[in-house]
């Protein structure tokens, strides 16, 4: 049983676009004990529509799963009976922090559009006040998956002293054009859709829920390799509530035939009825500024310089949309730097989504990794056993 608490910070948030933002809450949870020492505390990022529920259930709703449960907990590869867990809900979102749906103090309204864009490094400059107020100096690890893992990344240059240990999955230096592209029309299609009114929805008692739905779509699209759709879904026909047999042929209309059509359709309902169109709008354009690099001229070594963490580095063969070429990229960068580098390179069928699931090969990377981590907590971090510089597992 876990229970989510609130941290109000009303000193100015300095974002990187220039803007700042006062008075706002951060959404978090924990899990397991913080040491005497302070020293066993681990920091999970979330990705694009997740939050601070990362394990775990609450007392009055028993089925809402951390979204990582399979990864933290008792006897999980990240164990709650060794380290504390810190699961922290982004600025900008919508299920706890403040947001675009929060009251904009100067108007009394929500936020809406007026909402400050923001980056992944101005959230990590906001964990890092969390931090602050949790009394952790220091943490044994920073991880995350997808956007997550942008800004476990982030940590290590912004913050290279308070972190330890840093664990990236399934994510990438920076987003390719193609990615943009996919982030672009799922914009669009909310942008688009008529109840957006200019971001101003929640003024009419509306959900640009179309445009949401759509968004989600395509999003779910890029999560899945062609062979895990292929596997689960195929050409299979959707029978429907009328057929009294099993059809096998087509109706000619424009309406749900296929079974992965009924399956986007669904996530794209189930997505529009809890997410906020202004908080996607800003998460996606977060990941598409993100690009550490481009401050040093595209050196992505020169960028990484500053990390004094030991890294894990994971990817997932059939992922397409942060393909195991970027994780490489970051490795390379790091050894550049004279970083110490695990990489990891799971055979998985599961597209994007691996980083999720219960990869046995994935899974075991990850438990070895921090029973490392928990070795050296418990040596006080002096023991770093001697590593190659860049360790493979395929």
């Amino acid at each position: 049983m876990v229970e989510p608490r609130r941290q109000r910070f009303d000193a100015p948030l300095a974002l990187r676009s220039g803007a700042s933002i006062a008075g706002y809450e951060l959404v978090y949870e924990t899990y397991g004990t913080l040491n005497a020492a302070r020293s066993n505390a681990v920091l999970v990022c979330h990705a694009l529509n997740a939050g601070h529920h990362v394990a775990g259930v609450y007392a009055d709703r028993p089925d809402e799963l951390g979204w990582w449960d399979n990864m933290v907990g008792p006897g999980k590869p990240l164990d709650t009976e060794r380290f504390f867990v810190v699961g922290v809900n982004n600025l900008g979102s919508c299920v706890g922090s403040t947001g675009p749906m929060s009251t904009n103090p100067a108007t009394g309204r929500p936020w809406g559009p007026d909402f400050p864009v923001l980056t992944v490094e101005d959230w990590v400059h906001a964990q890092a006040r969390l931090a602050d107020a949790l009394g952790i100096e220091r943490f044994a690890a920073v991880m995350g998956g997808s956007l997550g893992g942008m800004q476990a990344l982030a940590w290590t240059t912004l913050y290279p002293q308070r972190v330890a240990h840093c664990v990236a999955v399934a994510t990438a230096p920076k987003l390719s054009a193609q990615n943009i592209a996919f982030n672009e029309v799922a914009r669009r299609a909310i942008l688009t859709d008529p109840e957006f009114h200019g971001g101003r929805f929640y003024d009419h008692g509306v959900v640009p829920a179309r445009g949401l739905q759509v968004a989600r779509m395509i999003g779910h699209i890029t999560y899945l390799s062609d062979d895990a759709m292929g596997e689960k879904f195929g050409r299979a026909l959707r029978r429907h509530a009328t057929d009294t047999v099993l059809r096998n042929d087509y109706r000619f209309t424009f309406d749900v035939e296929f079974e992965i059509e009924s399956y986007l359709r669904y996530q794209g309902e189930k997505f529009s009825s809890y997410f906020d169109a202004n908080t996607y709008l800003l998460i996606t354009r977060a990941l598409d500024y993100f690009d550490p690099a481009l401050a040093h001229g595209g050196d992505l070594a020169r960028a990484l310089a500053p990390a004094q963490a030991d890294f894990l580095v994971v990817s997932f063969t059939t992922d397409w949309r942060f393909a195991p070429a970027r994780s490489r990229e970051i490795v390379e960068a790091l050894l550049a730097n004279g970083r110490r580098v695990t990489y990891a390179e799971v055979d998985a069928p599961h597209g994007h989504d691996a980083f999720l699931l219960d990869d046995p090969q994935y899974m075991a990377a990850m438990r070895a990794w921090f029973e490392r981590v928990h070795a050296r907590v418990q040596d006080g971090g002096a023991a770093r056993e001697a590593l190659p510089s860049q360790e493979g597992a395929r």
